[in-house]
């Protein structure tokens, strides 16, 4: 059963026991894509609605945007997982000979990458999902801006969660072009959404 199929008190128990995973990686996908959700309400508390009528387009368009934001989140939750299996896993291989020690090192590099990619598309996705909710505030149903102001905030949450994870499986990445490109263009996706974020929570809170 994959993680996202268990029901919260499941996929709590499981974050909190010995097992390494679902660890941090999984759990920034959730936060995130709850995050996700709570945009996509309060664009269908506002679609329809007369006094909302000129923003109506716009978020009919947040809304189904969102949607695959938050697909797209829901599915990293079980990738991150599946990607720090894949580094486990390398720990069984043999390492008798001096062969079965380099296949190792190489398997462990292609792994680490991997699961070095995974919260990176983690970051993508919640870097589009902060954008789309910035798009909403002061077009939406003023009764869930609060809601509004959560979602940014889980959503910065998950982007800051992922970004660690980036971090830790690139401290045992070789290749310095690859360790490079992610470092440089992490911590610009990090930056922006964080501002955006703390914009979004700053304007609701004067708001309320």
């Amino acid at each position: 059963m994959q993680l996202v199929d268990l029901t919260i008190t499941e996929f709590i128990g499981k974050l909190g026991s010995n097992e390494p995973a679902p660890g941090g990686g999984s759990a920034s996908a959730l936060v995130a894509g709850v995050g996700a959700a709570l945009t996509r309400m309060v664009a269908e508390l506002t679609i329809g609605k007369p006094k909302y009528a000129e923003y109506n387009d716009e978020m009919e368009h947040v809304l189904e945007e969102m949607k695959v934001v938050n697909t797209n989140l829901l599915e990293c939750i079980d990738r991150d997982t599946e990607a720090f299996n894949q580094v486990s896993a390398v720990f069984d291989l043999p390492k008798q000979t001096d062969e079965d020690k380099q296949k190792r090192r190489e398997a462990m590099q292609t792994a680490l990458k991997y699961a070095t990619e995974i919260p990176f598309e983690t970051m993508e996705f919640i870097l589009e999902g902060i954008h789309l909710t910035a798009k909403a505030v002061g077009k939406s149903n003023t009764n869930a801006a609060s809601d509004l102001g959560v979602a940014a905030l889980t959503m910065k949450a998950g982007l800051c969660g992922a970004w660690l994870n980036v971090c830790i499986n690139l401290s045992g990445v070789k290749d310095e072009a690859f360790k490079n490109e992610y470092t440089t263009r992490g911590k610009a996706i990090l930056a922006e959404g964080i501002k955006i974020a703390d914009d979004i929570y700053e304007e609701i809170e004067k708001s309320l």
